[in-house]
């Protein structure tokens, strides 16, 4: 019997990194994050091509009960009081749910339903994170070094960035020490 051998896709569980497959990197800039920040003056002040955050994702072909694999990485720093983050989003095919897996760095999983109500969850290396459906989802760095979070989510979930335009109904920004959360919407 012949049995073809196969080195799988790696992950470096300290960095992150994704090696022996396609990896597709994405980086979002500061520019790219118009209208995410409260604070627009600071916003703008910002180095424009400042990286926020990366997305390495192992390359799939989307289909039914296909999944993608990718790392975010979300870079330390604040824009004003807030921190760096991921723009966030629902997934286009709502139903879809999607796991996260903290990596190394320290930060938080923003998490709404599509009533507004809100949680978050503590990101560190080891932590596990079932994020269901119909939630939106936002990583947010409280950390003075890179948040990477593994992740893996059905290629057919899609994005939809477009029912969040007004943002999420908390805010989490620095209290000087830690972090501590707030009403976007007053």
């Amino acid at each position: 019997m012949t049995l073809s051998t196969l080195v799988p896709p790696h992950v470096a569980w300290q960095t992150g990194a994704l090696k022996n497959g396609p990896v597709i990197r994405k980086t979002t800039d500061i520019a790219a994050l118009a209208g995410v920040f409260a604070d627009t003056k600071s916003w703008q002040r910002c180095e424009p091509g400042q990286a926020v955050y990366d997305v390495d994702v192992l390359q799939t072909e989307t289909c039914e009960g296909a999944l993608f694999t990718g790392v975010t990485h979300v870079h330390p720093g604040r824009v004003g009081d807030e921190f760096f983050m991921t723009r966030g989003h629902f997934h286009a095919r709502r139903e879809q749910g999607e796991v996260y897996f903290g990596l190394r760095g320290c930060g938080l999983l923003l998490l709404q339903n599509e009533r507004g109500e809100a949680r978050v969850e503590i990101v560190t290396a080891g932590s596990v994170h079932i994020i269901p459906g119909y939630t939106a989802h936002r990583l947010i760095n409280t950390g003075g070094e890179i948040l990477s979070a593994l992740a893996v989510w059905p290629t057919v979930a899609g994005h939809d960035y477009a029912t969040l335009s007004d943002g999420f109904s908390v805010r989490i920004k620095t209290d000087g020490t830690g972090w501590r959360a707030e009403a976007s919407h007053d």
